[in-house]
């Protein structure tokens, strides 16, 4: 799978069934592994003033990759 690929997915925690955004970046180590995702907050009209705090998770908080979702568990 590409990253572009990621990039083209919504991000849903399945802990509170909220969107959280798409894939803005990844954190790679020297073997390319992935270590952390980069998540940007869905953009909305009220959210345009607000603070785009992104939200890092790492592979272990995948619960399942789909078709047009990520579901992911975090507390």
């Amino acid at each position: 799978m590409k990253m572009s690929d990621l990039q083209d997915k919504t991000i849903i925690n399945i802990s509170d069934g909220k969107n959280i955004g798409t894939i803005s970046d990844l954190e790679i180590d020297k073997d390319g592994n992935i270590l952390n995702f980069y998540v940007l907050p869905k953009r909305s009209f009220f959210r345009l003033f607000s603070s785009n705090k992104e939200t890092i998770f790492t592979i272990s908080n995948i619960v399942k990759i789909g078709e047009d979702v990520i579901l992911v568990e975090l507390n």
